[in-house]
């Protein structure tokens, strides 16, 4: 890893765009450093490049004829501490998030939509910040995700660890993901149960992404739901696949981005009211990101893209996390606040393991 760190210092003394990166459960670090600070988007999705989307808005690429790629192989030669990521109620936080989830609660029951994610964010001071640590930490923490820092000087620097696939398409081979439900791991032991609550979350996203891709994906294959672990968070996972023509990418995105797991159902009617209500911007937390058109560990043509969960965003002397929750009708706004404090954990745990 060393090489490619390496690079990033020089990236970053330069004031130059870069995004290091692994796949889940891989071993190869890849490292993409543009050549300019020009800020480049994409509209139609045609461009070889290094993706990065906000959850409204034009998506960032770092385009492929203008970076450098680098690789490395992740090792660790020393072992990283678990250090507990103790959280003080931030009661105030607490009383607002819970009316902000009644609200979309009484929403729901009026027939407005039938599901809505609502999130929130959370400030860490800090005094100091090692990148290199922080990125290692990531790494070494959540091997099945995808671990990532992307920085642009004009933008800033986010980093992150998410589970969640958006969609991959290999020649002419899709998959996707639906994903939703939460509960935190206890130990080897902890026998996993869903309520109804979480099934019906779960169903909801499946049954959307299903009905979206019909009409452009063939030979449709949906799987049982089943638990799957992130970190230390467990989660209700059905996995989707098919074949499609690579000329509906654009097409592709509209209609799965931002999936129900991120923003709600009907998508246009739960996302008007996640801007109006939220209070904040949440900027590239649950956008998308990833490899566009081009693999760069393999220099082959296919397209691999994950929703931006589990992520933070470095600033001087500050870090914000953002997490977030499914709301339905029968939600419980105090043990939804329970849920984003336990996501929060999954950064706390790296920021208190890299001071």
């Amino acid at each position: 890893m060393k090489s490619i760190f390496e690079r990033v210092r020089i990236q970053q003394k330069m004031n130059l765009p870069f995004v290091v990166y692994r796949k889940p459960n891989t071993k190869t670090l890849v490292g993409i450093f543009q050549e300019n600070d020009h800020i480049y988007f994409t509209e139609d999705f045609v461009e070889e490049a290094f993706v990065f989307a906000p959850f409204s808005g034009v998506p960032i690429i770092f385009p492929l004829e203008k970076s450098e790629i680098k690789y490395n192989s992740v090792y660790f030669d020393h072992q990283i501490q678990e250090l507990d990521a103790n959280i003080l109620e931030d009661q105030v936080q607490k009383q607002r998030f819970m009316e902000l989830v009644q609200n979309g609660i009484q929403t729901i029951d009026a027939g407005v939509f039938h599901k809505v994610v609502l999130s929130r964010t959370e400030e860490v001071q800090i005094d100091d910040f090692n990148l290199f640590e922080t990125f290692e930490n990531i790494l070494f923490k959540y091997p099945s995700a995808l671990c990532y820092a992307w920085y642009h000087p004009k933008i800033g620097l986010w980093m992150g660890a998410t589970p969640e696939k958006l969609f991959s398409i290999k020649k002419n081979e899709f998959q996707t993901m639906a994903l939703a439900g939460t509960q935190v791991f206890k130990n080897e032991q902890y026998n996993v149960v869903w309520g109804d609550k979480e099934k019906k979350e779960q169903q909801f996203v499946t049954d959307f992404i299903k009905n979206e891709l019909e009409t452009i994906v063939d030979d449709l294959h949906v799987s049982e739901a089943y638990t799957s672990k992130a970190g230390n968070l467990f989660h209700l996972r059905t996995d989707i696949k098919g074949f499609i023509n690579t000329t509906v990418l654009k097409q592709l995105v509209n209609v799965l981005h931002p999936t129900p797991a991120v923003c709600g159902a009907p998508k246009n009617l739960a996302k008007a009211f996640i801007e109006k209500s939220e209070g904040y911007d949440r900027e590239f937390y649950t956008g998308f990101f990833g490899e566009l058109n081009f693999d760069f560990s393999t220099n082959e043509k296919s397209t691999d893209l994950y929703v931006n969960l589990r992520c933070m965003k470095v600033s001087e002397k500050k870090i914000n996390l953002f997490m977030g929750c499914g709301v339905t009708i029968g939600s419980n706004p105090e043990l939804e606040w329970y849920e984003t404090l336990n996501k929060s954990k999954t950064m706390r745990v790296i920021i208190n393991n890299s001071k």
